[in-house]
C-alpha cells in the first residue's frame, strides 16, 4: 500500500497537536487576512487575542478560494452569505433572499418575488438588478444552473422572472445551492472576480486568511432580541485537517464545534466535561466511484465481484462502530423517496465472487493475484483525508480485494484529485464520500452524477442510456409532485444496483462534537448551515 504524504501546509497545521491553538495560527504564514471596508481594521488582530465571546468552529474543510463555487459552501455554513430559497429539514423549499414563488402551467417560466428592504453587509441595497447579475454569472460558470436549460434571466420589477426551453422541476431546488449565492456588487472587481466576501446573512466577514480560517461577527438587528447579550455576536472557522487534533481542541476547550470525528474521537468525547455530542444520519454514502471504461473494469462481473467481496456491516461496526451504516444500497433510509426497502440488499460472498472473476477470464497467479492475457489484475484505489474515515475504509477495501486476488495500490491525497483525475481520463477507482443532500432533490444531483457523461463523483465510462433518459423524466416533473415519478426512481435505483457504476460501501452519521459552554446547537441534516445564529452562551 502507497500512503501518499499530506501537503506540507496541512502537515504544518497538524502541529495543533503540540502547540496551543492561537500560537499557532498566530505563526501561520496565512495569517495575513483579506478584508474590505471599515473591516480593515480588524483583518490583521492576532487570533490569539480573541477572548471568551468568541465562537470557534473547527473542521477538516480548507477554504480554496473566495468564488462561491470554491468556497460558498463554508460561508454559507457560517450565515455569510444566502440563497434566493432556503430548505428546511424536511428539505421543503422555504423563502430567503425571495420570498414567494410560482411556476406557469408549461412548467417553462419560474417567478421569484424578491424580497424588498434587505441591505448588503457594505450598506447597500440588495436590489433585484444585482441578484441578476449574480444569478447570470453563476449559469455562466459550472454550476448547477447548467442542469436546467435556461433561455433567460430577468427582471420585471420586484419579481425574477426565469424562463427556460425545457421543464425542469427541481429548478427552485437549484437556487438553494451556494453556487448561486448572491454577494453585492462590491464584491467583483472589474473582471467579475470575487475579491471579497459582502453578503447579507445574519454574519458578516471580520477577516479572512486563505486557506485556513475566517472570521465573522453579528450584524447589528439579524434576530438576536432580547438575548443580545446571550447570542454568540463573533465566531470563527479554522480547518483542522486531523480528526485527533479536532478532538484535543475540544477537550481544551479552544473550539466549541467540532465536525467530521472519527471514532476514537467520538469515544474519546463521550463523557467529556467540556463537551456533548450529536449526531444524525445523512443523506451521503461512502462509495467506490469505478472507471467502468478501463479494461479492467469494464465487465460488470468484475464490477459485481468487487462489490461482493466488502464486508459492509463488518466496515461499519470495525471502523464507524456502528454497524447500522453498512450500505445495502445506493440511498441511505434518510432519503425516503429514494431508498428501496423491498430491494434485494448488497451483501457479501467471496466464493461468488471469486466465481464471476473466473468467469470473466481473470485466473490465479503463483502470486495469488490474478491474471488475464497477461495482464495482472492491479488496480490504484484514490481517496483522501479531509473525511478521516476514507483512508480506513480504504485500506478495509484494499485487503478484501486481496482476497478475491486483486492488487490494490491505496493512493491518499486531496479530495480534488478524483474530479481532476475524472476528466484526465486517470482515475481506476476511488473512495469517496458523496453527498446526495447536496441538493435538497436528488434528482439535479443525479444528474451530474450518472447523466449521459457521468460525473466528478459519480459514473465514469459507464454506458447507459435509461438512466439518463429516466432522470431527464423525473426532472421534467413539479418538484412538489411527491406521488409522481415512484416507477421512474424505483428502476433508476434497481439499475444502479444491477450495474454498479459506483459500489456502495457505508452511509453515514455525522457527529459533531459541541462544547458545554453554548446551548441550541442541532445538525442541519443537509449540511447547508452551521445554525451559530440560534447559538447561545450558558
Amino acid at each position: 500500500m502507497v500512503l501518499a504524504s499530506q501537503p506540507p501546509s496541512r502537515k504544518r497545521r497538524d502541529l495543533l497537536l503540540f502547540t496551543p491553538l492561537a500560537a499557532t495560527l498566530s505563526a501561520s504564514p496565512w495569517h495575513a487576512a483579506l478584508a474590505h471596508g471599515d473591516e480593515a481594521g480588524h483583518a490583521h488582530g492576532d487570533i490569539a487575542h480573541a477572548g471568551k465571546d468568541m465562537l470557534t468552529v473547527v473542521g477538516p474543510w480548507e477554504l480554496t478560494g473566495l468564488d462561491p463555487t470554491r468556497s460558498g459552501y463554508m460561508f454559507a455554513r457560517m450565515e455569510v452569505l444566502e440563497t434566493l430559497l432556503e430548505v428546511d429539514d424536511a428539505g421543503q423549499l422555504q423563502p430567503s433572499v425571495a420570498s414567494a414563488w410560482s411556476v406557469s402551467a408549461d412548467g417553462l417560466q419560474w417567478r421569484f418575488v424578491l424580497r424588498s428592504g434587505l441591505r448588503y453587509h457594505d450598506g447597500s441595497a440588495l436590489t433585484p438588478a444585482s441578484i441578476l447579475a449574480c444569478l447570470q454569472r453563476a449559469q455562466a460558470r459550472p454550476g448547477v444552473l447548467r442542469l436546467a436549460d435556461i433561455a433567460a434571466l430577468r427582471v420585471e420589477g420586484q419579481t425574477l422572472v426565469v424562463v427556460l426551453r425545457r421543464p425542469f422541476g427541481p429548478l427552485p431546488y437549484l437556487l438553494t445551492h451556494y453556487t448561486t449565492q448572491i454577494l453585492a456588487p462590491a464584491s467583483f472587481d472589474a473582471q467579475g472576480n470575487v475579491v471579497a466576501i459582502i453578503g447579507s446573512g445574519p454574519f458578516r466577514i471580520r477577516s479572512i486568511a486563505l486557506p485556513q480560517q475566517f472570521e465573522v461577527e453579528r450584524v447589528a438587528g439579524s434576530g438576536a432580541g432580547s438575548d443580545v447579550g446571550k447570542v454568540v455576536q463573533r465566531a470563527r472557522y479554522i480547518s483542522v485537517s486531523r480528526a485527533e487534533t479536532r478532538t484535543l481542541l475540544v477537550q481544551s476547550g479552544q473550539a466549541d464545534l467540532a465536525f467530521s470525528l472519527d471514532p476514537p474521537s467520538i469515544s474519546a468525547l463521550e463523557d467529556s466535561p467540556r463537551a456533548s455530542l450529536l449526531s444524525a444520519m445523512l443523506p451521503r454514502t461512502t462509495l467506490l466511484k469505478l472507471n467502468a471504461g478501463h479494461p479492467l473494469l469494464a465487465d460488470v462481473r468484475v464490477r459485481r465481484a468487487i462489490s461482493l467481496c466488502i464486508e459492509r456491516e463488518g466496515i461499519a461496526r470495525a471502523l464507524l462502530r456502528d454497524p447500522d451504516l453498512g450500505a445495502t444500497q445506493l440511498f441511505p433510509p434518510s432519503l425516503a423517496r429514494w431508498h428501496d426497502a423491498a430491494l434485494a440488499p448488497l451483501r457479501t460472498n467471496l466464493q461468488q465472487a471469486r466465481s464471476l472473476l473466473d468467469q470473466a477470464g481473470w485466473r490465479p497467479g503463483s502470486d495469488g493475484v490474478r491474471r488475464r492475457d497477461g495482464q495482472r489484475m492491479a488496480l490504484n484505489l484514490t481517496t483522501f483525508v479531509d473525511r478521516p474515515e476514507l483512508p480506513l475504509i480504504a485500506t478495509a477495501l484494499q485487503e478484501e480485494m486481496r482476497q478475491i486476488g486483486m492488487a490494490v495500490r491505496v493512493v491518499i491525497g486531496n479530495s480534488s484529485d478524483i474530479p481532476a483525475d475524472h476528466r484526465s481520463g486517470q482515475l481506476q477507482m476511488a473512495l469517496a464520500a458523496r453527498n446526495y443532500g447536496n441538493l435538497p432533490d436528488p434528482v439535479a444531483s443525479l444528474l451530474q452524477d450518472f447523466g449521459p457523461q457521468g460525473g466528478d463523483w459519480g459514473a465514469m465510462g459507464w454506458e447507459n442510456q435509461e438512466v439518463p433518459a429516466l432522470l431527464a423524466r423525473l426532472a421534467a416533473t413539479p418538484a412538489d409532485a411527491a406521488a409522481k415519478g415512484n416507477a421512474e426512481r424505483a428502476r433508476i435505483v434497481a439499475l444502479l444496483q444491477e450495474q454498479l457504476p459506483v459500489i456502495p460501501v457505508v452511509w453515514y452519521r455525522q457527529t459533531c462534537a459541541v462544547s458545554r459552554r453554548v446551548r441550541g446547537a442541532s445538525i442541519d441534516p443537509f449540511e447547508r448551515s452551521y445554525r451559530i445564529s440560534s447559538l447561545q452562551w450558558t
